[in-house]
């Protein structure tokens, strides 16, 4: 099969009026039913969400991207769209929220709509037409014509009831010219269960997860009219200007990098194991959950989001490696740990012994702290000097006090001005979460303290 140059990768934009209207169904459903095809599928999500991402790499077979305008600058999209799609027959990118809805007080910025702009992909819409017949003309009307730059080439309509239903809501559309590309019974939902950050990831339910994408590949194949959908995508203009690249460094020791990854710790953006590779690393990923010896010759280590609380007992009981993990912080080696990170190594989670790296405990709590949030390190760290800026994303329902330690990780400034996390010897933990790719002298800084330390 011919592949398509990066610049000219054919592109859709899964776009919906409000969250709930089934984007991550259409859009997984179309990555699995085009890869099984024999695509070469590329998988992206608009915004900082980690789960999704899962789901779609289990569709297509290559790792689910995020494309977040807020965290890593409007400038970064297409080269890190770039990046990703290298090498593939077509892109599909599922957004997030409401089309226009992006970061709170900061207009269109990182919406589902402004990303299509900077990716210059048609976009189309999924309603959830099952209390509507005739007004969906005048909801569609109204979403293709808000902004002009937005290119709205269709409407996949979904949770439809019958035969009858789908006859009046086409003949609407038909009347405001909008092409249907695709309809969706209304039938059972789709097995992806929730629970207090959404859905449940891939890596905690494999198996299941493999059926219920198998199953959206199904319900999309059936009704959605692939044909039409891949001439939209082909139609998408070139994009123009050089894929990412992470910087690579000429350096000949390869300090081990040790990845928490497993089902309590699966929020990693694939872009930040490729900078630390790029920067001399050898990343290797391990299981807290099973593993109770950090990886052979660990120089340095990474623990990202997830969800310890939910694993909690499993973490706990896991000693051998509790007492590695701390032991490597009293020697001084580099440890990053974000959220889910952050309250692995505190004393406690929930009243059972964590690792004890940090003087704070940790617990859930009812209240969701959830938003994007402009930081400013306060002092040097293995990741940042001090004065540098970047941008992050909070989401959790866990309290940890103290908040910050003596020396804070962060400076925040909204919603409300605060100091935020922890930077003791080498390591640097806190709850927001980072994309690399916007400061990539994070993944350089920390490999060269694992060098050096």
């Amino acid at each position: 099969m011919v592949m398509s140059s990066p610049s000219s990768v054919p592109r859709l934009v899964i776009a919906a009026p409000s969250s709930g209207s089934g984007k991550t169904t259409v859009a997984t459903g179309l990555m699995a039913a085009f890869a099984g095809r024999g695509l070469t599928v590329s998988p992206h999500k608009v915004g900082p969400d980690y789960i999704d991402p899962g789901y779609h790499a289990l569709a297509t077979g290559r790792p689910g991207r995020n494309l977040d305008a807020y965290l890593c600058g409007p400038e970064l999209i297409a080269p890190l769209f770039l990046h990703g799609a290298r090498g593939c027959d077509l892109a599909v990118v599922e957004g997030v929220m409401g089309m226009f809805d992006g970061a709170a007080g900061e207009g269109e910025l990182a919406s589902t709509a402004h990303v299509a702009k900077l990716l210059r992909a048609p976009v189309v819409l999924v309603v959830d037409a099952s209390s509507q017949s005739r007004s969906v003309a005048a909801l569609v009307h109204g979403f293709a014509s808000w902004d002009p730059q937005v290119r709205l080439g269709g409407v996949i309509l979904n949770k439809v009831a019958s035969d009858r239903h789908e006859e009046l809501l086409r003949e609407a559309l038909d009347s405001a010219g909008t092409p249907v590309l695709g309809v969706l019974r209304r039938v059972a939902q789709v097995d992806t269960p929730s629970r207090h950050l959404g859905l449940v990831p891939v890596a905690e339910r494999r198996t299941e997860a493999v059926e219920a994408v198998a199953a959206m590949a199904v319900q999309v194949r059936e009704g959605c009219d692939l044909e039409a959908l891949l001439g939209l995508a082909r139609s998408a203009a070139a994009l123009s200007g050089p894929a990412w690249e992470p910087p690579v460094t000429g350096a000949r020791e390869h300090p081990v990098v040790a990845v928490a990854g497993g089902p309590a710790f699966t929020f990693s953006y694939a872009e930040h194991a490729e900078l630390l590779t790029a920067a001399g690393a050898e990343v290797v990923t391990f299981d807290p959950l099973r593993e109770e010896r950090l990886p052979d010759g660990t120089g340095g280590l990474v623990i990202g989001g997830g969800f310890p609380e939910v694993y909690a007992p499993e973490l706990s009981a896991n000693e051998p490696l509790r007492e590695a993990v701390a032991a490597l912080a009293r020697d001084g080696a580099p440890v990053a740990a974000e959220c889910a990170g952050l309250l692995y190594l505190c004393r406690e989670l929930d009243g059972r012994p964590m690792c004890g790296v940090l003087e704070a405990d940790a617990r859930m709590s009812e209240r969701l702290t959830l938003g994007y949030r402009d930081a400013v390190a306060l002092g040097d760290s293995v990741l940042a000097a001090a004065g540098t800026r970047m941008r992050g994303h909070e989401f959790h329902r866990t309290v940890v006090e103290p908040g910050a330690g003596t020396a804070p990780a962060w400076g925040v400034r909204a919603p409300r001005r605060r100091v935020e996390g922890f930077v003791q010897q080498g390591v640097h933990a806190s709850y927001l979460h980072t994309h690399w790719a916007a400061e990539p002298g994070a993944a350089r800084r920390f490999v060269e303290r694992c060098r050096t330390s």
